[in-house]
């Protein structure tokens, strides 16, 4: 047995050795080599099997190995890979639709093809201060985001990440920026002024620990928006496509943003993002000259995007989360009151938390890893549940046997 694990250790650890001398440090990586995924599970290269219940940081909507939308790409690849933006191409004009008609922002809404979540945060922006330079051709204005954000890492993304940690080597940041505190819209009322171009907010705070707005915050906000004729920028990109029970969780809300972003599920896997100005935002802000990419919105990640959108109908996948979603929270509540080490759920569909006390968040993600199960933490003291979509009830038992296993050797 001895010499069996050291064989299955050697076969990973070519890849994590070159890995290391070769690729910049940034992420601190678990040390597993997936090599194959299939359904809501993943494989290592040592043969393992792992329950997801990451889908790579809330990506991988449609679960692995989806005929479908492999089928897709390589179609798509054999046709035509990329143009660049100074031509059109089929699958642009595709997704472009797909993606107005989903987020129902109303007639002239317009989309922006990204390759990132954080590339659309940065395209948010500049549409709010060119919107806001059109009426007043004033050069000062300021944006109101909240502490506990999460919106990206370039200097842009990270000037309304309302998190010292992230930000404080980085300084000096993008400049006009307010912080508020999520869900107090007396704190939001405050950091008003003549300058305020734009409030921006995640409408589930993810990174910051699994916080949904609570409505009577998001319908205020919207009121005070419409009032003073400041954008609201909803940041869709990990609580959108599906997962919070609505196409986008805003449409949960009854509001609706002047500019949303939105990425991560909304190519399952294709680096892609977008963000989509309503009518009245994208008939004064961004013009040609003002913003472009080499690679967004090619033909093979809007290929992408289009089939997602496609699969999402086909297979009633938002139908499926509010379904599940009662399952999931019944065993995470039953977790809760069996572990003295976990003290609260929240959430909304299948994007959870539970909060953790005494035992670091981050050693019960390294021990479910051992027990073939991926979780994720949130901030400091939470972990994170945001599966696959197309996950049942069985995944969700397998889930909570694992975890209490889990819980029982390190409590």
């Amino acid at each position: 047995m001895q010499d069996s694990n050291v064989n299955e250790m050697n076969r990973s650890t070519p890849y994590i050795t070159k890995t290391e001398e070769n690729v910049l440090h940034t992420y601190n990586r678990f040390p597993v080599v997936f090599e194959s995924g299939e359904g809501v599970r993943l494989k290592d290269v040592n043969g393992k099997e792992y329950l997801d219940f990451g889908a790579g940081i809330a990506v991988f909507a449609l679960g692995y190995g989806c005929g479908a939308y492999n089928e897709a790409l390589k179609a798509q690849v054999d046709a035509l890979i990329h143009t660049s933006n100074l031509f059109y191409n089929i699958p642009l004009s595709e997704a472009a639709e797909k993606l107005i008609t989903a987020a129902g922002m109303g007639e002239g809404s317009r989309a922006f093809f990204t390759n990132s979540g954080t590339e659309a945060i940065e395209g948010a922006l500049k549409a709010a201060r060119k919107y806001a330079w059109n009426k007043e051709k004033r050069d000062d204005h300021e944006f109101i985001a909240m502490r506990q954000s999460f919106h990206g890492r370039s200097i842009g993304a990270l000037s309304v990440t309302g998190n010292d940690h992230y930000q404080e080597a980085f300084r000096p940041l993008m400049g006009g920026v307010r912080f508020a505190d999520f869900n107090d819209f007396d704190s939001v009322l405050a950091q008003v002024n003549e300058r305020t171009c734009a409030i921006i907010l995640e409408t589930v705070q993810g990174e910051g620990g699994i916080y949904p707005a609570q409505p009577d915050f998001l319908q205020k906000i919207r009121a005070l928006c419409d009032e003073k004729d400041i954008l609201l920028i909803l940041d869709e990109i990990q609580c959108g496509m599906g997962r919070c029970g609505a196409m986008y969780a805003w449409q949960k809300y009854g509001v609706a943003p002047d500019i949303m972003t939105t990425a991560k599920a909304l190519g399952c896997g294709i680096p892609v993002g977008a963000f989509v100005l309503n009518g009245k935002t994208a008939a004064s802000s961004l013009v040609p000259g003002d913003h472009g990419t080499t690679y967004g919105g090619n033909p093979l990640a809007c290929a992408a995007v289009s089939k997602v959108f496609d699969l999402f109908e086909e297979c009633a996948l938002v139908e499926h989360v509010n379904a599940i979603t009662p399952y999931l929270e019944k065993k995470l509540d039953e977790l809760v009151g069996a572990f003295d080490c976990l003290s609260e759920r929240r959430g909304m569909g299948l994007m959870q938390g539970i909060v953790v006390k005494d035992i670091p968040v981050g050693k019960i993600v390294a021990a479910a890893l051992e027990e073939g199960l991926v979780i994720l933490s949130a901030g400091s003291d939470v972990l994170r549940f945001v599966p696959p979509l197309v996950i049942r009830e069985g995944d969700i038992d397998e889930m909570a046997q694992k975890l209490s296993r889990v819980l029982k050797r390190l409590s």
